[in-house]
C-alpha cells in the first residue's frame, strides 16, 4: 500500500498500518509524481483534502486500485477507478491518533473492494460500518457535531471559566463524566443542570454573566438553552 498525503491523517495511518504489519510506502507529499519507478502499490490511499481527491485520482492509470479517507466525499471522486473509502471516526491531531476500537465508515465500488476496506479497517483495530452515499453528509455532520463543535463549546466554557479564575483542567473531570453519562445512560438521563430542572431564574442569572463577560457568546448560549430545553421536555414527556 502507498499513502499519498503527508498530513496528520496520512502520517498517522501510515504508522498504524506498519504497526499492523502492512507493507507501506510513504506517506508521500500530495504533489509527488506518483511515487517513482520503484513503487508499484496494490492500493493507493489518498489522504488529501476533499477538493483534491479527484485531481489526485487522475494521476493514476486505469487499473490502479484507489481509496480515499474523506468522511463527506463519495466514491465518484475516484473517477473511473475501482476503489473504496475508509474514514476513521476519530480525531487526528498533530500528535497522531489511536485507531483501535474506533468506527470506520466504509464504502466501495465493487464487492472485492468492499471486502478489502473491511479487512483494512479490522487490521487497524477499527470497527467497519458501511455508510450509504445518501447518508454520507448526515454521517459527517454528526461527526462534526460530536467532535469539532464539542471543542468549540468547550472553548466557550473555558473562556467564561477563565474570567472567574477557573483553569481549564478543573473543567475536564466534568466534561469526561458528562460524556460517559451520555454514552451509558443516553442524552435524556445524562442531562443535568438548571435548564433540566426548569430553574429559569438561574438560567437568567447565567445569561447576565455571559452578556457581561463574553457578549460574543450570547447567541451561542441562547441557542443552547433552547435546544437543551427541548431535550428536557423529552425527559418529562412534554411536547417541545
Amino acid at each position: 500500500m502507498a499513502v499519498l498525503g503527508a498530513g496528520r491523517l496520512g502520517t498517522a495511518l501510515a504508522g498504524a498500518l506498519r504497526a499492523a504489519a502492512v507493507a507501506v510506502a510513504g506517506p508521500y507529499g500530495r504533489d509527488s509524481d506518483p511515487f517513482g519507478d520503484d513503487v508499484a502499490p496494490d492500493v493507493v490511499l489518498l489522504c488529501v483534502p476533499d477538493a483534491e481527491i479527484l485531481r489526485a485520482s487522475a494521476q493514476f492509470p486505469d487499473g490502479q486500485l484507489l481509496a480515499h479517507c474523506s468522511g463527506a466525499a463519495g466514491l465518484d471522486r475516484l473517477g473511473s477507478h475501482e476503489g473504496f473509502s475508509l474514514h476513521p471516526l476519530t480525531a487526528v491531531t498533530r500528535t497522531g491518533a489511536d485507531f483501535r476500537g474506533v468506527g470506520a465508515a466504509i464504502d466501495a465500488t465493487t464487492p472485492a473492494a468492499l471486502e478489502l476496506a473491511r479487512g483494512l479497517a479490522r487490521a487497524l483495530g477499527m470497527i467497519p460500518i458501511r455508510i450509504d452515499p445518501a447518508d454520507r453528509a448526515a454521517y459527517h455532520a454528526a461527526a462534526s457535531i460530536a467532535s469539532n463543535f464539542l471543542v468549540t463549546l468547550e472553548a466557550a466554557a473555558e473562556q467564561l471559566a477563565d474570567s472567574a479564575g477557573l483553569r481549564r483542567e478543573l473543567l475536564a473531570p466534568l466534561v469526561r463524566a458528562t460524556v460517559e453519562n451520555w454514552l451509558t445512560l443516553g442524552p435524556e438521563q445524562a442531562l443535568t443542570g438548571p435548564v433540566a430542572r426548569g430553574d429559569h431564574a438561574t438560567v437568567a442569572h447565567q445569561r447576565e454573566a455571559v452578556a457581561q463577560r463574553a457578549p460574543e457568546l450570547l447567541g451561542l448560549f441562547d441557542a443552547l438553552v433552547v435546544s437543551t430545553d427541548r431535550l428536557a421536555a423529552r425527559v418529562h414527556g412534554v411536547p417541545a
